[in-house]
């Protein structure tokens, strides 16, 4: 098979691009570069630049390639930019996935759909400290996990409709890299956002203290990004073996940890000793949300292997790479 991976020039999407090459599938990119960097593809591996609001881009990608499964990541994925901007989310995630399956559905061609989800779909858990399950009730906090739980009912429609077999993906936390040059350059998750901080000799910011959780601060399940890439080709090589099939799968380590908690093992592991301040709560942000993996196991034989300590070190290691003063504690 040959897969289009779209957005494969991310962070998430270039780790997951060398994960299928290595594993000896087929792999062509197609990003728009509004976030990728093209010295993320590895050499041999097309690259294909468009959006997929591009129907012609899309279709005329598939067909060059003779692509027969895509791996969709590309997406806007900012929590708090989607409560300021819910239009271009939902024209971006929504609708760029609707002409990428329009474009799918016209080739005949594709039969395998990996489609990259997000625990944002659950919004508040009713009881925090249970884990969550695929079964529990989704209830979105933000329009980008709205359009995350839109983009999982367009997938299924359309395998239903055309026979397309689907996996849709809901990552937890993503962090940590499979080497430096493929470390995360922005800072909107936890751990490149504490890293600017320490870099500017600055204290972390924790947003909010008081939430129901033992020490007050938001906990959350974290995977690394080596995990993650590999369970999608558990999910790409499952789908392949058995036609028809219709996943909806959590990517997570089923254990959690506090914001307050994550801060003090970067703090630890890269030498710096700088309290974090406490800052008012974000809107958007749920209490708890710990995944239940154990289907992800069952259905795809896959489970994370990596630790808390293994995320933060290997993005330190990125992260010093671009910002070589950090290293100053």
């Amino acid at each position: 098979m040959t897969w289009l991976i779209t957005g494969g020039a991310g962070y998430i999407g270039a780790h997951v691009v060398r994960a299928m090459t290595e594993a000896g599938e087929r792999t062509v990119v197609y990003d728009d570069l509004s976030t990728g960097l093209p010295d993320r593809v590895p050499d041999g591996v097309p690259l294909v630049v468009g959006s997929t609001l591009d129907g012609e881009r899309v279709a005329r990608a598939l067909a060059d390639h003779e692509v027969t499964g895509v791996v969709h990541l590309a997406a806007k994925k900012q929590v708090a930019e989607s409560l300021e901007l819910p239009l271009h989310y939902y024209r971006e995630n929504v609708e760029g996935l609707r002409v990428l399956l329009e474009a799918v559905a016209a080739t005949g061609s594709v039969s395998s759909f990996v489609f990259s989800s997000s625990a944002a779909v659950y919004g508040m858990p009713e009881t925090a400290a249970e884990l969550v399950t695929e079964d529990t009730p989704c209830a979105p906090m933000s329009p980008y996990g709205e359009t995350k739980l839109a983009g999982e009912w367009l997938v299924r429609a359309a395998g239903r409709a055309t026979g397309l077999s689907t996996a849709s993906l809901r990552y937890f936390n993503v962090a940590g890299a499979a080497s430096p040059e493929l470390a995360d350059t922005g800072a909107h998750n936890l751990v490149p956002m504490v890293f600017e901080k320490l870099t500017e000799q600055a204290p972390p910011r924790i947003f909010g203290d008081d939430y129901p959780t033992p020490d007050g601060t938001c906990v959350r399940d974290y995977i690394h990004v080596v995990d993650l890439a590999e369970a999608h080709v558990a999910a790409a090589r499952a789908l392949r073996a058995a036609p028809g099939r219709d996943l909806t799968l959590n990517i997570g380590r089923g254990e959690g940890v506090s914001v307050r908690g994550m801060i003090d093992r970067i703090n630890a592991l890269t030498g710096h000793d700088l309290p974090p301040a406490v800052a008012p709560r974000r809107p958007g942000d749920p209490a708890s949300v710990v995944a239940s993996a154990d289907r992800a196991a069952t259905e795809l034989g896959w489970k994370a292997r990596h630790t808390v300590d293994d995320m933060i070190t290997s993005a330190w290691q990125g992260w010093l790479r671009l910002h070589p003063s950090a290293a100053r504690g």
